[in-house]
């Protein structure tokens, strides 16, 4: 086994995610891969938000995550999307420039992440993206919620 201190952090927001075990399938995935690049994951670096949001930075996980990293704890971090670490791009973009300053290579599963330009604008489509569709979903659901309201869902 090679010796650098990694971390993973998984999060699901809803009941629902909760529910489908898409947390357990991340985590799967997450050790999956560390025991692949043959590191050693000890369970105080196993950064779970289960039923959090990704809209906002207050969030146990992440805030312990954000400690250890910022004390110097920390080499690689493993996180399965972008949108898992936070939906919103503001935040995606403070928490990388948080973990490069500390010194923290962080690792997409879905997809790698270089220092290009390229790859930049790449990560700020996708959190805009997710942004989007968050946004979609809440206006669908103030929609049906009016129209069950005027009696149209009944």
């Amino acid at each position: 086994m090679k010796s650098l201190s990694v971390a993973l952090y998984a999060r699901v927001s809803s009941d629902q995610q909760t529910d489908a075990h898409t947390i357990a399938s991340q985590l799967a995935a997450l050790r999956a891969r560390v025991a692949t690049d043959g590191y050693v994951l000890p369970e105080e670096l196993q950064f779970i938000d289960e039923g959090y949001s990704g809209a906002t930075l207050v969030r146990p996980g992440l805030e312990r995550l954000r400690d250890v990293s910022a004390a110097g704890g920390l080499e690689r971090l493993y996180v399965h999307s972008p949108d898992r670490l936070a939906r919103k791009y503001a935040y995606q973009v403070l928490l990388m420039d948080e973990f490069h300053r500390a010194g923290v290579e962080v690792v997409f599963l879905n997809r790698q992440l270089g220092q290009s330009p390229e790859d930049e604008l790449l990560l700020q489509v996708q959190g805009m993206v997710e942004t989007v569709k968050k946004y979609g979903r809440q206006a669908e659901n103030r929609a049906v919620l009016k129209s069950e309201r005027a009696g149209y869902g009944a």
